[in-house]
């Protein structure tokens, strides 16, 4: 089942204003993970959303119900000199890992609050994302403690690169995931 949602489209100009919102569903979807994780918690993750705001190409989606946020996906191309890839602890082909500036968007985030899970509201949120994005691949990292989401992004089409520890305190093993785009 999908649901009706209504997508928006934002870019970096709409950051400042998107913030409360993005922040009031952060802190709704991961309150449980950020009462024992101090990665999960609302202050890591703004000064993240504020850091990925702020470059050059971010774009962010957020699905509404009526007026109520359902949830939102956001990233942005990866820089020449993206350190995204340091964090790699699996050996890979240097060739995958050199950035161009325009060959690769990150997905930094995709949520969805609890009355909308299991509903096709976040696989939505993702197409809309990545809808005609010109970089020829995208990548995301996912929580290896997430089994299921790893799942739901492979039956999506992505593929696992490797194990990613980004160099970010208290950052969990994450998988590095890559989707072709053309």
């Amino acid at each position: 089942m999908t649901t009706g949602i209504a997508i928006r489209r934002y870019d970096h100009r709409h950051a400042a204003e998107l913030r409360p919102l993005l922040l009031e569903v952060y802190a709704e979807v991961y309150a449980d993970a950020a009462m024992s994780d101090p990665f999960a918690g609302v202050d890591r993750f703004a000064r993240g959303l504020d850091g990925w705001s702020a470059r050059p190409g971010w774009t962010c989606v957020v699905g509404y119900d009526g007026d109520q946020a359902v949830g939102y996906a956001y990233g942005a191309p990866l820089a020449a000199d993206a350190p995204w890839w340091g964090g790699l602890l699996s050996d890979v082909d240097p060739a995958i890992t050199a950035e161009t500036g325009s060959r690769t968007y990150a997905l930094s985030e995709l949520m969805v609050r609890t009355p909308w899970r299991k509903t096709g509201a976040a696989k939505q949120l993702h197409d809309a994302l990545l809808e005609g994005r010109p970089e020829e691949r995208a990548t995301l990292l996912v929580d290896q403690g997430h089994p299921k989401v790893h799942a739901l992004y492979e039956s999506w089409g992505w593929q696992t690169l490797g194990n990613l520890r980004p160099r970010i305190k208290d950052a969990p093993l994450f998988h590095a995931m890559l989707l072709p785009l053309c």
